[in-house]
């Protein structure tokens, strides 16, 4: 097999014809206004294109491969995008948006920071794009993956699931935003009341970008306490239908993309995005003989028009099916039967879906964007003593959650002062029937209230262009829970300054404060006493001030390095009244967070420093060093602080990754987190109610999980033929076989049968193992 794999390499090489292509693309400001007149450079080949009256240029016979491409025009900066893989077949149209500069200079040529920074956020602040998506080590194609190797930014103990954990926050503590629409989850079998979950849902194809910030957050987002990942969708081809097939270890996607009403014209302003993906998971689980069967389908479109100069809309949406159930293994193994006793049993399924409308002003002063959207969340969520044939239920939560949402966002530019302001209304509807034998809790709920906000950010420089200053605030209110005053006690205040420490501004000294707020999940508030009533009607928003200072320098074009320290200090966090610990300390497994009666007195804080490295694409390499020392602790109901489960102290990633010729590829991506606290299990409950496992959290802290080490590797080698582009590449997650640490597992003792033995006792399963997970997948461009 391996003989015939390496002929069959060597033999599409050898017959394989040099194929030459086009770049198109379109060159912007920063309002939106087409360019004209700009230069358009490859920089490896020295060769040049001009952008004609409507913004679009054209570059011709190119050989397939990387390049770094910049746009250029008098009174703008000069943008250069890093990284882009160009192919015969299935190429995007690159979108540049040049920034003004306030002094105009003819033929100055004023490049930008390639790292992006804005006076509301010139700190704390990270980018990817599209091709270092697709491409890491590991991420196999998996956006939130992907996330987690940023600076600050860990995932759940183990890291076999995709929660963002940033800075020692909680998963449920960031907002996700899909172009200019929140969606209320990024994973299959998200966690409700969370967001993570163990497979992404968002189709890498779509991507442009995708930027994640950890402080330092803008006013005109609502919600966040720790994070705000923002992702920025391509639109489809105007010309010609193209698409790619993509498979890979655990699931198949088709994207189509193209033009509609197109006619006989050269170009249409209309166009579409579609893509469909299925999981085959379950096959290979059957196969292997593991016990879980996770069966997931997920779709995602978009739809752009652009009805003229100034009007634009977008009808977007994604959504999920979900199916988690078990099958029994042929042979009896103690630490499958504890899989098979203990996962839930989940039937999910999910919807978001948008229209924005964004109109950029007739004197080129800005631009506003109106949005309408809708999450639906239903989620059947099920316990029973026999999982395989689901009897014996012990827990049960049916649940939906139902968004409507109306967003108003205003840009303006007045002088030299950028003002952004705005509002957003949303209806929630929250309904869930619970049965818990064990808590002995057996409620219906549903709630419908309304939820508002009021934003306003003011941005500008002064002295001598060398100081950033931007100061915003948000307020928000809901018509359920009963704190008074909520629009005051609301108020959420953000400063940002930035200052150029020389005259080329390649040293800056950033500083942020602000105060944010977080309405408790929908868990929480329709939580009911078995008498009927809202034990939770009169929970706070969580609190959370961040104070963040931070040293950046510019290197050389391509290259920073920065320096930051951060204090987040929480307040009025949800408190467990039935395991007395607070709720930043749950969310990252199968469970239903905030299900129970809280108290919401409890406090936080999590404070350290972070170095980055980042180097984009030079001379074939590119490369990012992070390293994050932090700790992060929260109050219980004794008032005591105690470290967070996700308190690993230590933090390292580092991605790498050289450009070979002939098209090929190769990327590391390595991550450490230090030893973690985990909660032990209660062994007498746990026997009593198996297989329910009861946790103890008084003593969190005292026992901490070994270090977690892993290296990934990728090799990509890509062919280009005249009709199509072949990508294939070879994923190793875990190549050194490092043992992935985990707490003991407690399940029944059984004998070599898989018979319970008696009297009934629990015995210790050591899951935690090292294993290399090798992969193969193909994307097909056409």
């Amino acid at each position: 097999m391996k003989k015939i794999l390496i002929a069959t390499l060597l033999f599409t090489s050898f017959m394989q014809a040099q194929n030459y292509t086009e770049i198109l693309g379109k060159v912007l400001d920063d309002n939106g206004k087409s360019i004209s007149g700009a230069t358009i450079t490859i920089n490896e080949l020295s060769l040049e294109a001009l952008s004609d009256e409507n913004g679009f240029f054209k570059l011709e016979n190119i050989a397939p491969k990387t390049y770094n491409i910049s746009a250029s025009a008098i009174g703008y900066e000069t943008e250069t995008k890093f990284n882009v893989i160009i192919k015969s077949a299935g190429n995007s149209d690159i979108i540049f948006n040049l920034k003004a500069v306030s002094t105009i200079l003819d033929e100055v040529k004023i490049v930008s920071n390639p790292f992006k920074r804005k006076k509301e956020s010139p700190l704390s602040i990270q980018s990817l794009s599209p091709v270092e998506i697709a491409s890491y080590p590991g991420g196999n194609n998996d956006i939130a993956k992907v996330v987690q190797t940023l600076p600050g930014v860990s995932g759940s103990v183990g890291g076999f699931r995709n929660d963002i954990i940033i800075r020692g926050g909680a998963p449920n503590e960031n907002v996700y935003y899909l172009d200019a629409i929140e969606i209320p989850n990024i994973n299959h079998f998200s966690t409700q009341g969370s967001a993570g979950g163990p497979v992404g849902l968002l189709n890498v194809s779509f991507i442009e970008g995708v930027t994640l910030s950890s402080s330092a957050f803008e006013s005109k987002y609502n919600n966040p306490l720790s994070g705000v990942l923002q992702f920025n969708q391509r639109n489809g081809n105007n010309k010609k239908f193209q698409g790619n097939l993509r498979i890979g270890a655990s699931e198949a996607a088709i994207t189509a993309e193209g033009p509609l009403f197109k006619g006989k014209n050269e170009t249409s302003n209309t166009t579409y995005l579609l893509s469909v993906r299925r999981s085959y998971l379950q096959f290979l689980f059957t196969l292997i003989g593991l016990p879980i069967r996770p069966d997931f389908w997920d779709y995602q479109y978009k739809i752009n028009s652009k009805l003229d100069a100034y009007n634009e809309i977008n009808f977007l949406g994604v959504g999920a099916i979900d199916d988690f159930s078990v099958k029994a293994p042929d042979d009896f193994d103690n630490q499958q039967q504890i899989t098979l006793d203990q996962v839930p049993v989940i039937k999910q399924w999910s919807t978001t879906s948008g229209l924005s409308w964004r109109r950029r002003f007739k004197d080129d002063s800005g631009f506003m964007i109106n949005s309408i959207s809708t999450n639906i969340l239903n989620n059947n969520f099920q316990r029973f003593t026999d999982n395989e044939n689901e009897q014996g239920l012990f827990f049960s939560n049916n649940s939906r959650e139902t968004e409507v949402k109306f967003r108003n966002e205003v840009t303006k530019n007045i002088g030299d002062w950028k003002i952004v302001a705005g509002f957003n209304v949303e209806n929630a509807l929250y309904t869930n029937d619970t049965q818990d034998i064990i808590l002995n809790s057996f409620y219906s709920t549903q709630i419908n209230f309304i939820k508002s906000g009021f934003f306003v950010q003011t941005s500008t420089t002064v002295l001598n262009d060398k100081l950033d200053v931007s100061f915003g605030f948000r307020t928000d209110a809901n018509s359920f829970t009963t704190q008074k005053n909520q629009l005051l006690n609301t108020f959420s205040p953000r400063l940002a300054l930035s200052y150029a420490l020389t005259d080329e501004k390649d040293w800056k000294l950033n500083a942020t404060v602000g105060k944010y707020f977080k309405i408790q999940p929908y868990t929480i508030l329709g939580y009911k006493d078995n008498s009927g009533n809202f034990v939770n009607k009169d929970v706070d928003y969580t609190s959370n001030i961040h104070y963040v200072v931070g040293l950046s320098k510019i290197l050389n074009p391509t290259t920073q390095i920065t320096l930051e320290g951060f204090f987040k200090d929480y307040k009025n966090y949800a408190v467990s009244i039935n395991d007395g610990v607070s709720l930043a300390n749950k969310g990252g497994g199968f469970e239903v967070l905030g299900n129970e009666d809280v108290i919401t007195n409890g406090l936080g804080r999590s404070y350290g420093l972070e170095f980055l490295f980042q180097q984009k694409l030079t001379k074939n390499f590119f490369g990012i060093f992070a390293y994050t020392l932090f700790k992060s602790e929260f109050t219980g109901l004794d008032n005591i602080y105690r470290p967070s489960v996700w308190d690993s102290r230590n933090l390292v990633s580092v991605t790498a990754g050289y450009k070979f010729k002939r098209n090929w590829e190769a990327g590391i991506r390595y991550r450490y987190a230090g030893k973690t606290p985990f909660a032990k299990v209660n062994e007498a409950e746990t026997l009593e109610n198996y297989p329910q496992v009861v946790l103890d959290f008084t003593n969190l802290g005292e026992q901490k999980l070994n270090a977690f080490n892993q290296l990934d590797l990728r090799i990509d080698k890509k062919w280009n033929f005249k009709k199509f582009a072949f990508n294939l590449f070879l994923d190793v997650q875990n190549a050194l076989g490092q043992t992935i640490p985990q707490p003991i597992e407690f399940g029944l003792n059984r004998d070599q049968n898989g018979q319970i033995t008696n009297p009934r006792s629990l015995v210790g399963v050591d899951g935690a193992e090292g294993t290399v997970i090798p992969s193969l997948g193909i994307i097909l461009d056409f």
